[in-house]
C-alpha cells in the first residue's frame, strides 16, 4: 500500500496480500479457461464506452498471444505511451525493477506470451502452483462441460480434486487448504452478497470445520464425513437468494470487501512487473478477460471504472509520483464515474463503493492541497497544478458538505460561488494554517518563553515571518491558485491576518496592563495588517462586489483602541494597588511619624513614592496617548489621594471635646439654691474625654500636650506633606504631556491655565487640613489645657483666677506645637488653636456653670485678661498670626464681654425686646407657653440665649427676680437642661 493512502475497502481477517492475489489469480483462470487467448484462434475485443472507437485501418493483436499488439485504445483514451516509446522517468532513474534492454523485442520471447502466461507473470504466481491449477482444473472440467464460471464453487472443486501429494510437504499443501478455507470464511460468513442469520445450521457447521482446519489438515477423500459436511454447508450457503427462490448464479465471491479485495489485485496486473510506471501494450486484452471474472465477483461497469480508477491512483502513488501519465489516467477515468454517479438506479454496491474510494482518494490530496507550502515547496509546482483539477472533481463528485456550504451562504444573502473556487478556497485557508502554526511552533521552540518578554519578541518576530510568508505565497503559489480562483491572492491575506489575530488575542488575553513589550507587538501587528489589508485591495479590485465579501472576514485588530483599553486596564491595576496600600494603612497606621526629620507618617510616603512611580511608567510607555488617558491616570490618582486624605481626616469632630453645656439655672454667691448645690454636687464640669470620662484637675498634674493631640499634629503633617509633593506630580503630568508631543494635546494651553491637574485633590486635602486643625485645637484647649482653661479660669470669683496660669500653659503648648508641625503647617494651627482658645474663653463667661458668677465690676478684669490672650497668639505665633486677623477673630468674644458691663435693665430691657419679637412672628415655646430662648451657642449680642445667660450668671437681685419671674429657672432648669443635651 502506498504510503498514506488509505485502504478503503476494509480488512479481509486472516488473508493477506499473497493470499488475495492468488485466489484472484485462479478465479482469472478458471473464468478466462475457454478464451481464445487461452488457446483460441482470434483474440476478443474490448469496447469499453468511454475508450475511443478504433481507428479505420487498425491491426488487432496477433493471434493466440498478445505480445505483438501495435496500438491500445485503452492507453490513447487514458493518454498514455506504448512501452516501445521513451524510457519512463523511473527507468531513467534507476529506480524500478531490472532495467529493461533497448530493444523490446530482445526484452520478449521469440514466440509471444498468451494471455495466460502473460497474467502468470503479472502477478507473480510461480509455474509450479500453475501446473497445480491447470491439472486441477482439467480435472474437474470434465465433469463441468457446459457449466458456466459462476455457477462453480473454486475453493470447493479445488479442496476436492487438488492432493496432498502435489505438494512437496503436507505445510506447503496446509497453508495452501488453510487459504482456501479462509476464502470460504470470507466470502460466506464474514462477508457474504446475501445476509446470513447467525443461527444458519450451515454456517454453524462450515465455521466449525473451517477452525479444525487452521489447526490440522482436513482429510479429503471420498468417504470422509468432514469433507460431505464442508460440501454439504458451501453449497447450501453459496446457492442461497434474497427472497428464497431458486437462483441460476452462486454466490461465494461477491461479497463486498471480498469481491473488491480480489477485483483490485486484478486490476493492478495490467502494470509492468519491470517498470511499475508503465501499462502494458496489452491493457486492452487484459481488461477484456478480466471481464470474464465479473458474474464471480458482483462487478459491473460502474465499479469496474471506480476501481481501474482507484488503482491507477494508487499505482502513481506508490511509484513515488514519478509518472504523471497515471495521474492524467485516473483523472480522466474519474469523468466516467462521475457520469455513473449521475444515473438513476444505481447499483447498491456501487453507492457503497463510491464514497469510501474517493474518500481515500481525496484525503490523499487534500493531505497535500491543504498543506502544499510543507508537500510542493522545492520546485515541485508542477506537481501542484496537476493535482489541483483531481482534487477538485473528486470533491465535486461527493459534493455533500460544498452543496451544504451553498445552500448557507443561500440562506445567508452571500454571493454563492463555484464549487470548484469553494474547495480552492479550502485548500488556501487549510494550507496557510498549516504553515502559520508551524512558523509559530518552531518560534517557539528556538526561543524559550521563559518570560513574557520573551513571548512579545516572538510575537513581534512571528508579524514579521507572516508578512514574509504572504509575499511569498503572492508570488510563487497564487499564480497557480488563480487558475481556479479569482481572488486566491486575498483569501491568503485574510487566512494570515486571522491566524496572527488569534495569536494576539492569546496574548492580549493574559495581558492585564500596558508595557513597552505590548506596545511593540501590537505596533508589529499594526503593520503587518496594514500590508495584508493592501494585498487584499489590490487582488479584489476587479470583483464584482469590490472586495467586500472577503473584505468583512478581516476583523480588525483595533490596535489603537487596544492600546487604549489596556492604558486603562493598567490604570485601573495601577489604581489597585494604590487602594491596596491605603487599606493596609487604613488598617495599621498608627500616627507615629516616620523619623525627627519626617515627622510624618510612612504610608504617606509609600503613597507620594507609588504615584511617583505609575506617573514615570506611563509616561516611559512611548505610544500616542491621548488627553483623555492622562485625564483618567490623573483623576485616578487624584481619587486615591483624596480617599487617603478622608482616611487621614476621620479623626472626630470638634464638637467632641466641647464640653456640655450646664443646666441654665439663676443662681448666685448667696442663694440658698446655689449653696444647695455646692453642697449636694461639687461643680466638676468639665468635658469628656475621647474614653467617655470627665476630665479634672488631678488627671494633668503638668501642663503639657497630650499623645492624642500629638498624633492629630502628625496627621496634619501628612496632609500638608502630601500637598507639597502634589505639585512635583503635576509638574511631572504637564512635563509628559511635552514630551508625547502635541498630536493629542491641541488643548495644552488649557493645562496651563489651570491651577493644577490635580486642582481638585488639593482642595479636597486642603479641606482635610481644616477638619484636622480644628480637630487638634480643640482637643488642645478643652482636654490637654482644661485643668488651667476650663476647670479653673474664673471659678469662684474673678480676682482669684485670673488667665495667667492659662497663659503660660497655653505658651508652652504652642512652643511644643511648633517643634511638632512642619512650617507649611504652622499658620492654620495657630489660627484654630486660637479660634478655640476663643470658643473656651466664650464657655467660661457665658456657660461656665454655677462655680462661676460675675457681677459688672468684673468687666475689666475679664477684658483685660482677654487681651493678654490675644497678644499670646500674636506674640507666641512667631509673627504667623497678624494683629488684624486676631482682632478681626476676637470680635464675637469682644461684643459678649462688652455685654457684661452693661445695666441690669439695659440686658433685661433688651432680652423682653428679642422675645416680643420673636412671639410676634409666632414663634411661642412649647413648654407651658414659656418663652424661653433656644441655646444656639453662637454667642453674640443678637441672641436673646447669650443675653440669658449672661443674666443667669449675674450675681444681681434684678437679674434674679426678672428670671424667676419671666421663666420660672428655679421651676423648669431640668427640663431645658435636657432640651440643650450635650454636644458630641
Amino acid at each position: 500500500m502506498a504510503a498514506d493512502l488509505e485502504w478503503p475497502f476494509g480488512e479481509l481477517h486472516g488473508l493477506d496480500a499473497d493470499d488475495i492475489r492468488e485466489t484472484a489469480y485462479e478465479i482469472f483462470f478458471m473464468s478466462c479457461r475457454s478464451s481464445p487467448s487461452f488457446g483460441g484462434r482470434s483474440a476478443l475485443k474490448f469496447h469499453p464506452s468511454m475508450w475511443y472507437e478504433p481507428e479505420p485501418g487498425s491491426t488487432s493483436s496477433q493471434a493466440n498471444g498478445v505480445g505483438m499488439a501495435p496500438s491500445s485504445r485503452v492507453k490513447r483514451a487514458l493518454g498514455l505511451k506504448m512501452l516501445n516509446r521513451t524510457p519512463s522517468k523511473k527507468m531513467a532513474l534507476g529506480t524500478g525493477s531490472p532495467p529493461r534492454p533497448q530493444s523490446a523485442a530482445a526484452a520478449r520471447p521469440k514466440r509471444p506470451l498468451t494471455s495466460a502466461e502473460l497474467m502468470r507473470q503479472q502477478m507473480r504466481v510461480t509455474e509450479h502452483s500453475d501446473n497445480r491449477l491447470r491439472k486441477t482444473l482439467t480435472r474437474t472440467h470434465v465433469g463441468h462441460i457446459g457449466k458456466r464460471a459462476e455457477t462453480i464453487i473454486l475453493p470447493l472443486e479445488l479442496l476436492r480434486h487438488l492432493k496432498p501429494s502435489e505438494y512437496n510437504d503436507s505445510k506447503d499443501y496446509h497453508a495452501w487448504q488453510t487459504r482456501q478455507l479462509k476464502i470460504l470464511e470470507a466470502g460466506l460468513l464474514l462477508h457474504p452478497s446475501i445476509p446470513l442469520e447467525k443461527s444458519n445450521a450451515f454456517a454453524v457447521r462450515l465455521g466449525e470445520i473451517i477452525q479444525a482446519g487452521k489447526t490440522k489438515i482436513i482429510v479429503i477423500g471420498e468417504n470422509s464425513d468432514t469433507m460431505r459436511s464442508l460440501s454439504n454447508s458451501v453449497v447450501s450457503l453459496s446457492w442461497r437468494s434474497t427472497n428464497g427462490t431458486p437462483t441460476d448464479v452462486c454466490h461465494w465471491a461477491d461479497g463486498f470487501p471480498l469481491n473488491i479485495h480480489l477485483y483490485v489485485a486484478l486490476l493492478k496486473s495490467i502494470f509492468d512487473i519491470r517498470d511499475e510506471t508503465l501499462v502494458l501494450d496489452e491493457v486492452d486484452e487484459l481488461l477484456e478477460l478480466m471481464k470474464k471474472t465479473w458474474s464471480i465477483l458482483g462487478i459491473n461497469p460502474p465499479i469496474h471504472n471506480l476501481c481501474l480508477t482507484w488503482v491507477f491512483f494508487q499505482q502513481y502513488i506508490s511509484t513515488m509520483q514519478l509518472e504523471p501519465e497515471l495521474l492524467f489516467a485516473s483523472h480522466i477515468l474519474l469523468a466516467e464515474v462521475a457520469n455513473d454517479a449521475k444515473k438513476q438506479d444505481q447499483d447498491p454496491l456501487f453507492i457503497k463503493f463510491l464514497p469510501l474510494a474517493l474518500t481515500s482518494i481525496r484525503g490523499w490530496l487534500e493531505k497535500r492541497l491543504g498543506n502544499y507550502h510543507y508537500y510542493f515547496e522545492d520546485g515541485r509546482m508542477n506537481l501542484m497544478e496537476d493535482l489541483l483539477p483531481l482534487a477538485v472533481r473528486v470533491a465535486n463528485i461527493l459534493g455533500d458538505d460544498v452543496m451544504l456550504s451553498r445552500v448557507t451562504e443561500q440562506a445567508q444573502g452571500n454571493a454563492v460561488t463555484s464549487p470548484t473556487v469553494d474547495h480552492v478556497d479550502g485548500y488556501i485557508r487549510s494550507s496557510l494554517k498549516n504553515a502559520f502554526s508551524k512558523m509559530a511552533e518552531t518560534g517557539c521552540q528556538e526561543r524559550g518563553m521563559d518570560t513574557r518578554q520573551d513571548e512579545s519578541e516572538r510575537l513581534i518576530r512571528l508579524a514579521k515571518e507572516t508578512g514574509d510568508l504572504a509575499l511569498k505565497e503572492r508570488g510563487t503559489f497564487s499564480p497557480i491558485l488563480r487558475k481556479f480562483h479569482p481572488v486566491a491572492t486575498a483569501v491568503a491575506a485574510v487566512t494570515l491576518h486571522s491566524c496572527y489575530g488569534l495569536i494576539l488575542k492569546q496574548h492580549l488575553t493574559s495581558a492585564l496592563v500596558l508595557d513597552s513589550e505590548i506596545r511593540k507587538v501590537l505596533e508589529s501587528a499594526g503593520k503587518l495588517e496594514k500590508v495584508l489589508a493592501q494585498m487584499v485591495v489590490e487582488d479584489t479590485i476587479e470583483c464584482e462586489d469590490g472586495g467586500k465579501m472577503i473584505v468583512r472576514e478581516m476583523i480588525p485588530y483595533e490596535v489603537e483602541s487596544t492600546m487604549s483599553r489596556l492604558q486603562k486596564q493598567w490604570i485601573d491595576v495601577r489604581l489597585q494597588k494604590g487602594k491596596d496600600c491605603l487599606q493596609r494603612a487604613t488598617e495599621s497606621e498608627t500616627w507615629n511619624p516616620k523619623s525627627k526629620a519626617k515627622p510624618y507618617v510612612e504610608s504617606a510616603e509609600d503613597l507620594i513614592k507609588f504615584a511617583k512611580e505609575t506617573m514615570d511608567d506611563f509616561f516611559a510607555i512611548r505610544m500616542e496617548t491621548t488627553e483623555d488617558l492622562v485625564n483618567d491616570l490623573v483623576n485616578s490618582l487624584g481619587s486615591l489621594f483624596q480617599d487617603y486624605a478622608a482616611f487621614v481626616a476621620s479623626c472626630g469632630s470638634k464638637q467632641n471635646y466641647i464640653p456640655a453645656l450646664p443646666p441654665l439655672m439663676r443662681c448666685h454667691r448667696d442663694s440658698k439654691f446655689a449653696k444647695f448645690c455646692r453642697k449636694v454636687t461639687p461643680c466638676k464640669v468639665g468635658i469628656e474625654d475621647p474614653r467617655g470620662c470627665r476630665m479634672s484637675e488631678a488627671d494633668h498634674p503638668h501642663p503639657s500636650m497630650s499623645g492624642g493631640t500629638r498624633r492629630l499634629y502628625i496627621r496634619l503633617n501628612t496632609l500638608h506633606y502630601l500637598l507639597a509633593h502634589l505639585q512635583s506630580l503635576d509638574e511631572m503630568s504637564l512635563s509628559g504631556v511635552g514630551s508625547l508631543g502635541h498630536k493629542y494635546f491641541g488643548n495644552k494651553k488649557h493645562h496651563k491655565d489651570c491651577a493644577s491637574y490635580f486642582q481638585n485633590t488639593c482642595s479636597a486635602i486642603r479641606e482635610a487640613c481644616q477638619h484636622v486643625s480644628e480637630v487638634a485645637a480643640h482637643r488642645l484647649i478643652f482636654v490637654d489645657s482644661n485643668h488651667v482653661f476650663y476647670n479653673s479660669l474664673y471659678v469662684g470669683e474673678v480676682a482669684s483666677a485670673r488667665i495667667r496660669p492659662t497663659l503660660r500653659t497655653l505658651k508652652q503648648n504652642l512652643t511644643l506645637l511648633f517643634a511638632i508641625l512642619i512650617d507649611q503647617a504652622h499658620p492654620l494651627a495657630i489660627k484654630e488653636v486660637m479660634k478655640a482658645s476663643f470658643d473656651a474663653y466664650l464657655i467660661v463667661l457665658v456657660a461656665g456653670g454655677d462655680s462661676r458668677i460675675f457681677s459688672r465690676s468684673d468687666h475689666r478684669m475679664i477684658k483685660e485678661d482677654f487681651e493678654c490672650l490675644k497678644r499670646a497668639f500674636c506674640v507666641s505665633g512667631e509673627g504667623l498670626m497678624s494683629e488684624d486677623a486676631v482682632e478681626k477673630e476676637a470680635e464675637r468674644v469682644e461684643t459678649v464681654i462688652a455685654l457684661m458691663s452693661q445695666p441690669t435693665d439695659k440686658l433685661i430691657q433688651d432680652i423682653s425686646a428679642m422675645i416680643r419679637k420673636i412671639e410676634e412672628n409666632g414663634a411661642e415655646d412649647r413648654r407651658n407657653n414659656q418663652s424661653v430662648p433656644p441655646t444656639t451657642e453662637r454667642w453674640n449680642t443678637s441672641d436673646p440665649n447669650t443675653i440669658l445667660h449672661v443674666l443667669c450668671h449675674r450675681n444681681d437681685q434684678v437679674a434674679n427676680r426678672f428670671l424667676k419671674r419671666k421663666f420660672q429657672i428655679e421651676r423648669y432648669y431640668r427640663s431645658y437642661a435636657s432640651d440643650c443635651g450635650t454636644v458630641n
